[in-house]
């Protein structure tokens, strides 16, 4: 047995083996031997169905491993371990455990470290050839239908998927290419198996000294011709009969005279063309591909169709009886088209299967020359010898020209083999084939009980521990039984009834019987025309009929000389050797043939070192969930399984090396371990002895050895791994602890930062663009106070160009803007359009930016209805510059180079926002200009330019006049409000100089109104301006409002853009304002004057109260006094002038009010009947009723920052 696997670096193709934890997590034993820190998972991992060992068992018996086979099977878990061989059971269903991951996952990895799987013993084999230059083989074995072939196939897969190296590509593919082909050819349904290997496989994969593989060699054994010439019920030919008549061209199909398989008697006797599952079309075409891939030429594919072809028609020739006894063929066209396939004489292939030539001999010399008649029955036999030969000598070429592809092309190292062959067979009625699969079987189960056993041996002999040995059966007395010569066995019996025979079968098969009397063995009973052999597996009960004839394996010399004749070199190929008819000696029997294949196979085992798979059939219906308790019983029984454990576990159920059992184990002893930690710095040996001691294990329960520790009882083992899990269980409380404690403060922090990034992050991105837009313009541009402070999104396509609304699309439509093409801005703007002898004038156009043009569109009002069209695309490459004022207003012009229209001047409120997204889709390539002036291009050779100044004595922005535009005096600074609320006084407007008051016309003020009389009628409410709409207007934009002709429309707020918001039928909505004309409003009838109001005595005059010196001016003259706070309001001096209650009357009449109104405009908003606010809270106005309305209105403005 090879010695423990390390985990070491693999050699040129191999993966690395890999590592469970890393170096910073490693203790140093004081070897140095590095150990992988115990991971925490372990002790909460998933616990499998049953055992994955088997050599675990608490009780050995074959219900014991009956029962846990079943658990695994129902859990899907069809592998299983004892000791080192695997066993598995056919799932008859896929399974996900053959992925590439799955795969991958066990490289570099240890038996005991994954899952039992076919993977982990590829990967076993592979290992050991590469790190101890041993050849390696795998021994599959079972009965019909247990999954050998798939195990294989996965086998190879494994190796081809991780073996390295330069220019092996090829090799993989052919190696792989060999299942489809040789299952083709070699493979058929029977009751048992829907794809049973029909021969057997020894696949020997080649590799170089950094294991790469280089070449393969596939030897056969024993394919079963006889099934070519007929199957039992429910049985079919071998797979690629029915691709072929399936799948085959119309060209194949007129060149070879192909039907349907229904059509064939080789192909349908058994009444079977379909088996679910299998696709014969499809594996038709996997057939092909996998002959290019080995490198079959077209020619040589050809040849094979056309051999396969003519076993097929020969089938079909049918003999009747003459007159005379003799036979004769039935259809002549039959034959002669097999003579067409054959390329040879139509009356040699009658003469050949009606008649046979006998030659006789006197003293070893040549006699006399007959030719004898055959019967229909010896025709019929001589015709299915025929096709049984030239199929079985196709498949060895076949075999031979696969190997001749596969020649390894570099020197070979070392070799892994993989045998699939076929299984123990028992049927109803057993013949010569069954005995000769049977005896290899036995073959196989004498090296597995001898090379385990003597594994076992070396192992407890090298490692110095004392074991008791075990009774076991030893099949090697079957195997003496079949192939020795002295005493003769079943062979030398078989062989000496064909030598001493006459040509008569039945004669023949009597000389058989007799001499297998004389047969005496334990194993074997003589029952007249049948025999009873003993196996491993079972009892069998062989017919003699029949053997004898099948033992000979002699091709007629007739038929020999009908294919020299054959003009077909490919056919010609196929019988190399012909039998000389001078010689003395007996030619091979197929039981010699089969004996000798046998002992080489054996050979080439024993010089290799085996890993055994056993495959075990659950039920006999390939059903994917169905348990034969008791098939799968005698199944175990026959494949030894309880005496392999037996042998596994003679002495110690459980061995490991040192290094792995302080690894597994260091934490169940306080001398090794702290915290998880290994702590041990004696040598691994010492350690090992002083975990188990310390965990109380009794010291008969282990054993050191030189290199490992035993342990006897699989209770003990399972007793370590429970104290182990309960260590991770203990640890896991303390952490629990502190991690609950960590869960509440990370959760407080996590509120904490979820609270601040709430209130930030919508900013953050906010600001990035802003900041970003304020780096194009540099600090150059004056701006306003909300575009610098604000966080507004910068949303760009406000239009929805870029979206799926039907604003958007229409416009995209309009502007003929491709789907390719990005939109990233759009928006209402107006551009500057010169007139003919007036002057120019802003006019409303939609402004688009894509990630390729600008595009400026119009819409016009033709015949009645609007229409948007494109007036300008400019391209982003042609643009050069784009030019603003240093001011705040909202123009800029775009310089698009040299161009007959010119560069438009642009009017539109998010221009730094477009400017923004200019530049970075152009990667800051356009000039962004600043400056007190705008210069652009009316047409492509007359320059202009627009200037801009600041004028604060005008209240509205953005005035044009005459090329240029005037700027208002920009919005004052904001004071910061002060805490304290309410109690904040502000503080007084200073004293402005003021007109002189006019004087009084010297009348009293008017007696206030008796409260019993009638009030007066309310003035009329001022009429509304109302709007028709001249033409239809139609639109389905949101915030849009459709017209329709003379519709009234009250206008809510009129847009310097071209567009108003209006509302209708209490709806609002925008509509341009050219398609709207205002209505003239009626003539109104003067109201009736009112009555006169009675007259009433004044009122008492108030008390006086004393005030403040009224301060003079410098010309000495006292100032006006203050405006009553209320328009209802009455002086409170009695001597004061009257002062008209709505305002239309005063000092001077209404033009003196008049232009002290227009003064007050000029000078900051304060008119000469506005008096200043007083210094001091006990002023005569503060003191009238609502005098505090004014300190209210101060604070109102503070908050809104703007100027009182």
């Amino acid at each position: 047995m090879a010695p423990t696997r390390k985990a070491k670096a693999r050699t040129g193709g191999g993966a690395p083996a890999s590592s469970s934890a890393a170096g910073a997590n490693r203790a140093k034993a004081g070897g140095g031997t590095a150990f992988a820190k115990a991971d925490w998972k372990e002790g909460f991992k998933k616990k499998q169905a049953g055992v994955s060992d088997m050599t675990l068992l608490s009780t050995i018996s074959n219900d014991a491993i009956n029962d846990n086979l079943k658990k695994r099977f129902e859990n899907a878990e069809i592998y299983t371990y004892i000791g080192h061989v695997l066993i598995s059971v056919n799932p008859f269903r896929m399974l996900p455990i053959y992925t590439d991951e799955v795969l991958h996952s066990y490289r570099g990895k240890n038996r005991l470290e994954m899952a039992p799987h076919v993977y982990a013993i590829a990967e076993s084999a592979y290992y050991h050839m590469i790190s101890y230059k041993e050849n390696q083989c795998v021994i599959i074995s079972g009965e019909s239908g247990a999954g050998k072939t798939e195990a294989a196939k996965r086998i190879m897969q494994y190796i081809a998927a991780v073996a390295g190296g330069q220019g092996i590509d090829g090799v993989k593919e052919m190696v792989l290419a060999t299942n489809p082909l040789l299952e083709s050819f070699g493979c058929a349904k029977t009751l048992r198996n829907n794809n049973s290997s029909r021969h057997g496989k020894y696949l020997e994969i080649e590799f170089d000294d950094h294991g790469g593989p280089v070449g393969a060699v596939i030897t056969n054994y024993l394919l079963e011709k006889n099934r070519v010439t007929g199957q039992i019920n429910s049985e079919r030919n071998f797979h690629i009969f029915y691709q072929l008549t399936k799948g085959a061209s119309a060209a194949q199909r007129d060149a070879y005279g192909l039907q349907g398989p229904q059509a064939y008697a080789y192909t349908s006797k058994s009444k079977c063309l379909e088996v679910p599952g299998i696709d014969d079309v499809q594996d038709w075409a996997d057939t092909l591909k996998a002959m290019d891939v080995i490198g079959i030429s077209k020619q040589e594919q050809d040849d094979m169709l056309r051999q396969l072809a003519a076993v097929l028609w020969i089938g079909n020739v049918q003999f009747g009886i003459a007159d005379d006894g003799n036979a004769f063929v039935q259809d002549q066209t039959v034959t002669e088209f097999v003579a067409y396939l054959l390329e040879v004489d139509a009356t040699l292939v009658n003469k050949a299967l009606t008649s046979r030539v006998m030659e006789t001999q006197r003293g070893g010399r040549r006699g006399s020359v007959y030719e004898v008649p055959l019967n229909p029955a010896q025709a019929s036999s001589v015709r299915d010898a025929l096709a049984k030969a030239i199929y079985n000598n196709l498949f060895d070429w076949i075999v031979e020209r696969v190997n001749k592809s596969m020649k390894a092309k570099a020197p070979t190292s070392h070799i892994i083999g993989v045998l699939d062959i076929y299984g123990f067979e028992i049927f109803d009625t057993n013949q010569f084939e069954q005995l000769c699969i049977n005896y290899v079987n036995e073959k196989l189960q004498q090296i597995f009980i001898q090379l385990t056993l003597k594994t076992e041996q070396e192992e407890y002999v090298r490692e110095q521990i004392k074991w008791t040995p075990i009774d076991y059966f030893n099949n090697k007395v079957v195997c003496d039984l079949i192939e020795e010569k002295r005493p003769p066995g079943v062979f030398a019996a078989l062989n000496d009834a064909c030598s001493t025979a006459h040509a008569d079968p039945t004669a023949a098969d009597g000389s058989f019987v007799q001499r297998l009397g004389g047969v005496s063995s334990p194993q074997f009973e003589s029952r007249g025309s049948k025999f009873l052999v003993r196996h491993y597996a079972g009892d069998v009960m062989y017919t003699v009929a029949g053997m004898t004839d099948k033992n000979k394996d002699v091709l007629l010399k007739d038929l020999l000389d009908l294919i020299a004749s054959s003009k077909n070199r490919f056919l010609q190929g196929l019988f190399p050797d012909r039998p000389d008819p001078d010689s003395k000696k007996r030619p091979p029997t197929a039981s010699d043939k089969i004996k000798a294949s046998a002992n080489a196979l054996v050979e080439k085992l024993m010089r290799s070192q085996p890993s055994y798979i056993r495959t075990i059939k659950p039920n006999q219906n390939k059903s994917p969930t169905e348990y034969d308790s008791k098939a799968i019983l005698h199944q175990i029984k026959y494949l030894g399984l309880q005496e392999n454990i037996r042998v596994r576990r003679a002495g110690f159920a459980y061995r490991n090396t040192f290094e792995k059992m302080v690894e597994r184990f260091y934490l169940l002893s306080p001398a090794t371990s702290y915290a998880g930690d290994y702590i041990w710095q004696g040598d691994s040996r010492s350690g090992c002895e002083r975990i188990l001691r310390d965990t109380g294990i009794a010291k008969e329960e282990w054993q050191m050895g030189t290199t490992k520790a035993f342990i006897k009882n699989p209770e003990t083992l399972f007793a370590l791994e429970h104290m182990r899990d309960r260590y991770w269980h203990n640890m896991a409380s303390r952490i629990q602890r502190a991690w609950r404690g960590y869960l509440r403060y990370r959760d407080a922090c996590a509120r904490k930062i979820q609270r601040f990034w709430m209130s930030k992050k919508e900013g953050i991105a906010l600001t990035a663009l802003r900041d970003y837009s304020h780096q194009v313009l540099g600090g150059r541009k004056e701006r306003r106070r909300y575009s610098l402070l604000s966080m507004r999104r910068f949303q760009g396509d406000y239009l929805g160009v870029g979206q799926a609304g039907p604003q958007g699309q229409s416009l995209r439509s309009s502007a003929g803007i491709g789907s390719g093409e990005a939109v990233v801005f759009s928006a209402r703007a107006q551009l500057l359009v010169s007139k003919l002898g007036r002057s120019s004038k802003p006019s409303p156009r939609y402004l688009i930016l894509s990630d390729k043009a600008v595009y400026v569109l119009i819409t016009q009002v033709v015949n009645g209805r609007a229409s948007t069209t494109l007036e300008r695309k400019i391209p982003l490459v042609t643009i050069r510059s784009i030019g603003l004022s240093q001011l705040r207003d909202d123009w800029f012009a775009i310089n698009a180079g040299i161009s007959e229209e010119g560069d438009p001047l642009l009017h539109c409120y998010f221009k730094t926002e477009f400017v923004t997204h200019l530049m970075q889709r152009t990667n800051a390539a356009v000039q962004v200009l600043i400056g007190p002036t705008i210069a652009y291009a009316k047409k492509k050779d007359k320059q202009a330019q627009i200037t801009f100044k600041k004028d604060e004595s005008i209240r509205k922005d953005d005035v044009y006049k005459s090329s240029s535009r005037t700027m208002g005096r920009a919005t004052p600074q904001a004071r910061t409000l002060p805490s304290g609320g309410s109690s904040f006084i502000p503080a007084a407007p200073a004293v402005r100089a003021q007109a002189p008051a006019a004087p009084s016309a010297g009348r009293a003020a008017p007696p206030p109104p008796s409260r019993s009389a009638a009030p007066p009628p309310p003035p009329a409410a001022p009429e509304k301006e109302q709007w028709k709409a001249l033409h239809n207007f139609e639109t389905n934009q949101p915030g849009e409002m459709a017209l329709k002709k003379d519709d009234v429309l009250d206008v809510l707020t009129k847009d310097d853009g071209g567009w108003w918001l209006v509302k209708k039928a209490g709806q609002e909505g925008w509509a341009p304002s050219n398609y709207l004309q205002l209505i003239p409003p009626k003539p109104r009838a003067a109201p009736a004057a009112p009555a006169a109001p009675a007259r009433r005595a004044p009122p008492i005059a108030p008390a006086a109260v004393p005030s403040a010196p009224v301060p003079r001016s410098a010309a000495g003259r006292a100032p006006a006094a203050p405006r009553a706070p209320m328009a209802h309001s009455v002086a409170a001096d009695p001597n004061a002038a009257p002062v008209s209650v709505f305002g239309s009357g005063g000092p001077g009449g209404l033009a003196a009010i008049l232009a002290a109104k227009r003064a007050a405009a000029e000078n900051g908003g304060l008119s000469s009947h506005d008096p200043p606010a007083s210094s001091t809270g006990n002023s005569p106005a503060n003191s009238r009723p609502g005098s505090g309305l004014g300190g209210l209105k101060c604070l109102v403005c503070c908050l809104k920052s703007t100027a009182c």
